[in-house]
């Protein structure tokens, strides 16, 4: 039987998009325990592999909550953000929310009544166990995700922006049609093939969340201690990682600098994130972005408060071409 959420008009009317450098983080951590081992994430485990190598990181609360043969992990290490870009201090205040019933409620949904000796520790002394493993999460996304989280931040805005396009464009239908494979929406409900359980919803609608770092399939979370969460793979993840230079015929038509901001924008970037991996200035950035932009091969997509870059189908046709 699918696991199908129920949604009336006014969770639909509250459902919204938002996303979560904390998500990131318990994904990245689950990546590197093997848990949900993805393939176009290997160059960043590789990476945080050498980091760990090079200077040991310690979770000890954190660790046994999210690895071991289980099937799931206690939701309110991944609470709904409150806003849609958070900071990890807003994620991290929303997980010193939870409740202590909230806490041992999910613990006991996670490892049942007989809790192992770290999660009983923890249902004894929430409040304190709680701030021991903010202070593990911030320590995780300092070493392992802050390095990357500009290009992270910016497929996650980028995918963020195609889906209301496409809400916009087909409502909720085209949305989750477009969101998985396995997610459908039929007659006010959506359903969640392969999954063998029927769930409630949590208060409010949902906050459907893209993740980089997650696996490849869709995690419905209706117990966290906000609203339920969707947490899909992202669009274009594929392109995060890859680190592919210009090709020659590109540069000898547009210049090595522009031809190389092309090959950058294969994953969606602002001008400050281009800087940064380019060692230019902003300023020289955007004067040849401008250019790329009037002659049709970049575009400028809103997102919050960022301006991102996204590669147009004239470009990306351009770089196909060129590397052929």
């Amino acid at each position: 039987m699918p696991l199908t959420v129920e949604l009336g008009v006014s969770e639909w009317a509250a459902t919204r998009f938002a996303i979560s450098p904390l998500s990131e983080t318990v994904a990245g951590l689950q990546q590197l325990a093997a848990q949900v081992r993805r393939a176009g994430n290997l160059p960043w485990v590789r990476w945080a592999e050498a980091e760990l190598a090079r200077k040991p990181l310690r979770l000890p609360g954190v660790w046994p909550l999210i690895t071991g043969c289980r099937a799931s992990w206690p939701s309110f290490l991944v609470p709904a953000p409150r806003g849609a870009g958070p900071s990890l201090e807003d994620d991290l205040e929303a997980v010193l929310g939870t409740t202590d019933d909230q806490v041992r409620a999910s613990l006991r949904r996670v490892f049942g009544d007989d809790l192992p000796g770290y999660a009983a520790a923890l249902a004894a002394r929430p409040c304190e166990g709680l701030r021991s493993l903010a202070g593990e999460l911030r320590t995780a996304y300092d070493r392992l995700i802050a390095p990357h989280w500009p290009r992270i931040r910016a497929v996650l805005e980028a995918d963020v922006a195609f889906r209301a396009r496409q809400l916009a464009a087909g409502g909720a239908a085209a949305l989750f049609a477009g969101l998985h494979p396995s997610l459908d929406w039929r007659a006010e409900r959506l359903v969640l093939a392969g999954a063998d359980r029927t769930v409630q919803p949590g208060p409010g609608g949902l906050v459907l969340m893209p993740v980089a770092l997650g696996p490849t399939h869709v995690m419905i979370k209706c117990y966290t201690t906000t609203q339920t969460t969707v947490r899909y793979p992202v669009r274009g993840s594929g392109t995060l990682w890859s680190v592919r230079p210009p090709s020659g015929n590109a540069v000898r038509l547009i210049g090595r600098p522009r031809a190389e901001l092309l090959a950058a924008l294969r994953s969606p970037a602002t001008t400050t994130d281009l800087a940064r991996r380019m060692g230019v200035t902003p300023s020289a950035v955007s004067q040849h972005l401008r250019i790329l932009r009037e002659n049709g091969l970049v575009a400028r997509e809103r997102s919050g408060r960022s301006v991102l870059y996204v590669l147009t189908p004239l470009g990306a046709a351009l770089l196909d071409v060129a590397g052929r």
